[in-house]
C-alpha cells in the first residue's frame, strides 16, 4: 500500500477528540489518559507482521525484521503537557507508523525498521523530561533524584510508573533495545515561529539546545505586611523578582539564539499580610553552544549573590537537570535537507531550543537527526498549537524518504 499522508492527518484528530478536552491534550505520561493514547496507537498497527514489547523504562517498541538484524528506529512520543496541544509529540509516532506501514506492506526489508513511543518525553508531572529516552539511552544516573520527586497530589514518582509496570530500579535496562540500533529518525511540530517566518513549511535540523534547569531557593524574613517599613523588609520574592528580569539581560548578552526563562515561582506563606519568606524559583537555559550556556549559567548564580546581598536575603541553588548541547549526524541531515527540497521545494536547517527525544539517541552513539514541520504562530504546549493539514501531508511525505535513504546507507555498511 502506497504512503497515505492524510490518514495521518484524521488519526491526529481522532486521537485529539479521544485524549483532549476544551482545555487542550490530556495525554499526560503515567496517567490513564495516557494508556488510552498508547493502546490506540498499538491499534493502529494491527494486522502488519510486526514483534511489540513494552521495554523496562515503559517505552513501546514495533518491530519490522529485516534481512539484517542492524536496525533504523523511526521514534517519538504521544505524551503531552497540561492543557498541551494536539500535534507535540502525537504527530511523530503516528506519521512514523504510517511510513512503517508502508514499509512492511512492500515486504521485508533489506535491514530491521523499528518505531518506538518514548514513555514521558514532556516531564509535565514530575518535571523530569526524557524519562524513557535517557533510560534506553544509558544516561539516566540520577536514580537518588528521581526518587525525590513527587507530583502536585504528593505522588512518588516511583510509585506512579509502578501503577503502569515500570520499576525505577530496573529502567535502564532498557538499554538493551538500542544494541542494533544503526540510525535514529524523529518528525516534530517546530514549536517556534522560524518555519512561518520564512514562510517555509518544513526543515532540518542541526541538533538540540544544551540545557540547565535550576530550582532556586531564596530566603528571608516573614513579616506583617502592614507593620513592616519597606527599608527593613527580608523579602525572599524580591530576589527572584530581579533574577527574573536579569536573565532577559544575560540572554542579550550571550547571544547567538541564547534563551533563558524564570518558569515559576512559589511564595511561602503565601498570603496577601505577610512578606515572603521563602520563594522557589524555577530557572531553565538554553544554547546550541556548551561554553555560553556555562556562562549564562556563571552569570545567572552571580547575579543570585548580588541580588540577596542588596535584599539581605539568602539563595542556594539545586541542580534539577543538565543536558548538554547535541549536534546531529551530518549526512542525515542532509538527506532530510533533500527531502524538505523534494516535496515542498524548499528547506531551512535550524536548531531546536525545545528538548526532543533525539538528543539523549544522539547521547547514545546512534546517528541522529530531525525534521521540523511549521508551526501557525509559532505556538506550542497550549490548545492553541496548529499546523496546516498541507503541511503535516507534506512532513509525512517528507519523513518517508530519509527513512529509505536511512535503511539503503545502513544496509551498504554493515
Amino acid at each position: 500500500m502506497a504512503l497515505e499522508p492524510a490518514r495521518v492527518v484524521r488519526q491526529l484528530r481522532e486521537l485529539k477528540e479521544l485524549t483532549g478536552d476544551e482545555n487542550g491534550a490530556q495525554r499526560v505520561a503515567w496517567t490513564d489518559t495516557w494508556n488510552t493514547a498508547r493502546a490506540w496507537l498499538d491499534g493502529l498497527l494491527e494486522g502488519l507482521p510486526l514483534e511489540r514489547v513494552r521495554d523496562a523504562a515503559g517505552n513501546d517498541w514495533w518491530t519490522l525484521r529485516g534481512d539484517s538484524e542492524r536496525a533504523v528506529l523511526i521514534g517519538g512520543h504521544i505524551d503531552s503537557v497540561v492543557n498541551g496541544g494536539w500535534l507535540d509529540g502525537s504527530l511523530n509516532v503516528v506519521a512514523g507508523a504510517e511510513v512503517l506501514r508502508r514499509i512492511a506492506e512492500e515486504g521485508t526489508p533489506p535491514v530491521t525498521v523499528r518505531l518506538v513511543n518514548w514513555a514521558d518525553e514532556e516531564g509535565s508531572r514530575f518535571g523530569r523530561s526524557l524519562l524513557g529516552s535517557s533510560a534506553a539511552a544509558g544516561s539516566m544516573r540520577d536514580q537518588e533524584e528521581l526518587r525525590r520527586l513527587t507530583d502536585g497530589d504528593g505522588i512518588a514518582l516511583p510509585n506512579a510508573l509502578a501503577a503502569c509496570g515500570v520499576d525505577l530500579d530496573h529502567a535502564l535496562d532498557a538499554h538493551a533495545q538500542l544494541a542494533s540500533a544503526a540510525a535514529y529518525l524523529e518528525l516534530h511540530i517546530e514549536q517556534g515561529p522560524v518555519l512561518e517566518t520564512m514562510g517555509i513549511p518544513l526543515g532540518a535540523v542541526l541538533g538540540t539546545y544544551g540545557v540547565e534547569r535550576w530550582r532556586i531557593i531564596w530566603t528571608g524574613q516573614a513579616a506583617h505586611a502592614g507593620s513592616t517599613p519597606m527599608d527593613r523588609r527580608r523579602d525572599a520574592l524580591a530576589g527572584a523578582a530581579k533574577l527574573a528580569l536579569e536573565i532577559r539581560d544575560i540572554a542579550a548578552r550571550v547571544g547567538n539564539g541564547a534563551v533563558c526563562t524564570s518558569g515559576g515561582v512559589v511564595c511561602k506563606p503565601g498570603i496577601v499580610t505577610s512578606v515572603v519568606e521563602t520563594a522557589e524559583q524555577l530557572l531553565d537555559q538554553r544554547h546550541l553552544d556548551a561554553a555560553s550556556l556555562a556562562e549564562m549559567l556563571r552569570q545567572a548564580k552571580e547575579a543570585s549573590d548580588r541580588f540577596a546581598a542588596e535584599e539581605n536575603i539568602d539563595v542556594t541553588w539545586e541542580k534539577i537537570w543538565s543536558i548538554e548541547p547535541i549536534l546531529f549526524d551530518e549526512t542525515l541531515i542532509d538527506f532530510c535537507d533533500e527531502a524538505c527540497h523534494e516535496v515542498a521545494g524548499v528547506s531551512h536547517r535550524l536548531p531546536s531550543g525545545p528538548l526532543h527525544d533525539a538528543a539523549e539517541m544522539a547521547r547514545a552513539g546512534v546517528p541522529t537527526v530531525m525534521m521540523f514541520v511549521q508551526s501557525l504562530r509559532g505556538l506550542s504546549h497550549t490548545k492553541l498549537e496548529d499546523t496546516l493539514d498541507e503541511h503535516l501531508e507534506l512532513s509525512v511525505a517528507a519523513l518517508d524518504r530519509p527513512a529509505d535513504k536511512a535503511i539503503a546507507r545502513v544496509a551498504a555498511n554493515p
